[in-house]
């Protein structure tokens, strides 16, 4: 359910709160759940500290992120299906939470990420 009120995504709390609230949705999704459990395991506190300082990088512009995040996703057993779901867990997380043009530059980059993973995925296989 949409909060009446939803604002824009401002600090590092908010980060957290987008990072925590997909990753959950991630981790619980038939599909996808079990190939980030496989790959993460028990190391979820270390995966979810990195995407915070990611998304910080992106759309806050804090340089706390360095590092080539297709690099980790390049030998993993993933398609068009697994980015289809993966962009609407995230695209639902931030409306549900978010409001505003950082929340909508998230959704975008999201989506840019996506399709450059899978350009990248594609002509790996070739």
């Amino acid at each position: 359910m949409l909060s009446s009120y939803r604002s824009d995504i401002k600090d590092i709390k908010d980060i957290q709160l987008m990072v925590d609230t997909f990753y959950s949705k991630v981790r619980n999704d038939t599909t996808i759940g079990p190939i980030f459990n496989g790959v993460i395991k028990d190391n979820w506190p270390i995966h979810l500290e990195r995407m915070y300082k990611f998304w910080q990088t992106i759309l806050l512009h804090v340089p706390s992120y360095s590092g080539s995040p297709f690099n980790k996703h390049q030998s993993l057993p993933i398609g068009t299906e697994h980015f289809e779901i993966w962009l609407d867990l995230f695209t639902k997380t931030v409306d549900e939470n978010f409001a505003g043009t950082i929340a909508e530059e998230a959704k975008l980059r999201a989506e840019k990420m996506a399709e450059m993973f899978q350009l990248k995925l594609a002509f790996l296989k070739k």
